[in-house]
């Protein structure tokens, strides 16, 4: 076996087998302590968990399937590194679970911060035009405005490392993001200009905005309503959220829709709690999971603000996981409607592993269920109200599903 074919082999026996166990519901510690001792060749039957067992002559398949590789292949071998994590793609994709997923370091990163609510970095939201250039828009109060970015200025380099099209946006974020404290410098092009100046920018620690609201306009003789939109859960999601509900109550609304379209999920903890706002006893979700069986989730009187305003809840095909958890949880509970479309349908928890480079794997480990028993998964949430938008809505600019919910309150008062 050559240096190489047991370098590859090492690896798929390191890697393989501790990813096996996640799969099963834990790690086995023992089995792989003493398994990292000892040669292939002499490894007989392991058990790597209650439901499954590899020996020898399975991983000896790897060897000889890679052995080929490494002597036939013409072009270039991976690296380690990349080895290692497309074994770990391979062995969750053998699943058959599309939210069991491995995630590299760099994206890792970039979702602990949005779960997190706030980040090291320059504060604003980065895309890409039909052009190809890259525009940034400003996110209010944040390090980029005080230092002089405007909105729709044209990145055309950071640090002197130019932004070209095949810069990919996550290769972007990363060059702008970094130590609260540290200092950037952007290449930009401001509109209408037609040279490039250099900006310098001192990270600092941002704050993402996951809520929006406001007073409606209404007619005079009707209703107050108070608009929320929540565009994800995170760590920031409860804070944000009180502070739009007393707002608007204390603008008097007596009428509330809480909008959620669009809205992929998050934190499992920020959607419960953000129940309790609403919700002040009984359940708000049921929880199987292979270790803990049934949990339920029970509303406690510590965090409600407000079980009386009337409440309708907006949802689409974007409302997904945390989103539906909230919706299931106060229709279930009779504290609102839901008005708009069919909602996604990932009614599944999982479980994030951190591994030693700073990657990570998430891992499906249980799944969830309105306190009525209803199965989201796979189902979705059925609306009270289906609204249907058509292409003159979108063509004209109208907001149907708003619109539905506003006329609701004002012809049922």
């Amino acid at each position: 076996m050559s240096e190489r074919q047991q370098t590859i082999f090492a690896i798929i026996l390191v890697i393989l087998l501790p990813l096996v166990a996640f799969a099963g519901g834990y790690f086995a510690h023992d089995y792989v302590d003493q398994l990292l001792g000892r040669s292939p060749a002499v490894a007989s039957n392991f058990v790597v968990t209650d439901d499954v067992t590899l020996s020898a002559a399975d991983l000896s398949l790897l060897e000889e399937a890679w052995g080929h590789i490494d002597n036939n292949f013409i072009g270039e071998m991976p690296s380690n590194t990349e080895l290692n994590y497309a074994l770990i793609r391979g062995s969750l994709a053998s699943l058959d679970d599309r939210y069991t997923v491995f995630l590299e370091p760099v994206v890792r990163d970039e979702e602990e911060a949005t779960l997190r609510g706030n980040f090291g970095g320059i504060g604003v939201y980065i895309s890409r035009s039909e052009g190809g250039d890259v525009v940034m828009q400003l996110i209010p109060g944040n390090p980029a405005e005080e230092a002089g970015i405007l909105d729709d200025d044209i990145l055309l380099a950071v640090d002197g490392v130019e932004v070209t099209a095949e810069t990919t946006m996550d290769e972007i974020g990363a060059m702008v993001r970094g130590e609260v404290g540290t200092d950037v410098v952007l290449t930009v092009l401001h509109s209408g200009a037609t040279e490039p100046v250099d900006i310098a920018v001192t990270r600092g620690n941002i704050l993402i905005p996951s809520v929006d609201h406001r007073i409606l306009a209404t007619p005079d003789d009707a209703p107050t309503i108070g608009y929320i939109k929540l565009t994800r859960f995170s760590g920031e999601s409860l804070g944000e959220v009180t502070a739009a509900l007393e707002s608007l109550l204390s603008a008097d609304a007596d009428r509330l829709i809480l909008d959620l379209r669009g809205n992929g999920g998050g934190l499992l903890d920020s959607a419960i709690e953000i129940a309790d706002l609403f919700v002040n006893s009984g359940d708000l979700m049921r929880r199987e999971s292979k270790g803990e069986g049934e949990r339920v989730y029970e509303a406690s009187r510590l965090g409600t603000i407000d079980t009386d305003t009337p409440l309708i809840i907006l949802t689409d095909g974007g409302t997904a996981s945390a989103s539906e958890i909230l919706a299931g949880a106060l229709r279930d509970r009779g504290r609102a409607q839901l008005f708009g479309d069919k909602t996604f349908g990932k009614g599944s928890v999982q479980l994030i592993f951190d591994l030693s480079d700073g990657s990570s794997i998430h891992v499906t480990s249980s799944r969830w269920y309105t306190p009525n028993g209803t199965q989201i998964d796979e189902l979705g949430l059925e609306p009270d109200v289906m609204v249907q938008v058509t292409g003159e809505d979108i063509d004209n600019g109208r907001d149907a599903v708003l619109n539905a919910a506003v006329d609701h309150f004002i012809n049922n008062e």
